[in-house]
């Protein structure tokens, strides 16, 4: 184990592009909007390297910024918002690897939790949905507190509920943000690079402690780590 910071204790996911690949439901909800409005549907690609933006970022891929907000940012995105919601567990599933993980977690008795910037109710109706998470000890949303990624305070959240210090997690996430709020909290953090990276995004450049490009490859990375 490594001697130069402190033992994990804990691991944190970002849930959208990390934990679950949510892509194929959001994307099939900006789409509904877009044709519902007249407009092209967002090609595959486009929303893979766009879900992590959230429902803003993934209407705006399909409008631009002028007629996002001529039409209405706020109608529009509560549209998406319903549909999802009414259809948010239809082709979502864990990352190839990750219930895995989990189980390997559970048999360590080593904690884990999300941090995400999803609406708490999305977030809720999502965890209900896939059981095989349950195991989850705790969940950060966007609303959970007043601020949000990248503040570290979602993260300190987290860990004084699952009873760790911040220095004794490793923070897992496909985002910039994700790694700014590990690194704002004192945490390990580890990007995610099977999850929703852009073209132009090069994970390099945030500052990250670790990068993985599998599930599996994370895993064998713990399991060296805690032995």
């Amino acid at each position: 184990m490594s001697t130069d910071k402190a033992p994990l204790r804990c691991v944190l996911f970002d849930l959208d592009g990390t934990l679950l690949d949510t892509a194929p439901d959001l994307g099939a909800a900006v789409n509904h909007v877009l044709i519902s409005e007249g407009f092209a549907p967002l090609p595959e690609a486009i929303i893979r390297q766009t879900t992590s933006h959230g429902a803003l970022g993934l209407l705006r891929a399909g409008l631009g910024d002028e007629l996002l907000e001529e039409l209405g940012a706020t109608r529009l995105r509560t549209a998406l918002l319903d549909h999802y919601a009414a259809n948010l567990c239809v082709g979502t599933r864990p990352y190839e690897g990750m219930l895995d993980l989990i189980e390997w977690l559970d048999e360590k008795k080593l904690p884990w939790g999300i941090v995400t910037n999803k609406p708490g109710f999305l977030t809720e109706l999502l965890l209900a949905a896939l059981p095989e998470l349950a195991s989850c000890g705790v969940t950060v949303s966007a609303d959970t507190l007043p601020v949000r990624k990248p503040d570290p305070a979602p993260m300190f959240f987290a860990c004084e509920r699952l009873g760790v210090e911040a220095s004794q997690c490793l923070y897992v996430g496909d985002h910039v943000r994700d790694i700014e709020a590990g690194r704002n909290a004192g945490m390990r953090t580890a990007v995610a690079g099977w999850g929703y990276l852009s073209d132009d995004e090069d994970p390099a450049d945030w500052g990250a402690d670790l990068q993985f490009d599998t599930v599996q490859a994370l895993h064998h990375w713990l399991r060296y780590e805690l032995t």
